[in-house]
């Protein structure tokens, strides 16, 4: 399942449950981030969507690419960088909250974690 995204004409892919990047995997009402795959550079709800529908591994996005977007906030569909995401414990646009134990996963999603 694919939901293209308000902002822009990108997808966000995986085990989607509702419009906001929530998935089979991950659902809570903080659950709201989709990550670029370093290799397919494609948007996941999360790696282990990606690793069910792939038939390559997620990987990270690597740390050369950190200026380039790869955090998509599934509650107003805008696009955050490594270090805009790592930098808060909200969406910069719409100030919906990130899950924070999401950086327990850091290491799926960012080369340096």
């Amino acid at each position: 399942m694919q939901t293209p995204t308000a902002r822009s004409s990108t997808n966000v892919y995986g085990k989607l449950v509702d419009n906001e990047t929530r998935c089979f995997h991950y659902h809570s009402k903080a659950d709201v981030v989709a990550l670029r795959c370093g290799q397919c550079e494609k948007f996941y709800a999360c790696f282990q969507c990606h690793d069910e529908l792939n038939t390559h591994p997620f990987l990270p996005w690597r740390k050369a690419k950190f200026h380039i977007p790869c955090v998509i906030c599934g509650a107003c569909k805008n696009s955050l960088t490594v270090e805009e995401y790592r930098s808060t414990v909200h969406c910069k646009y719409c100030n919906h909250p990130f899950n924070p134990k999401c950086k327990n996963h850091a290491g799926y999603y960012f080369e340096d974690a």
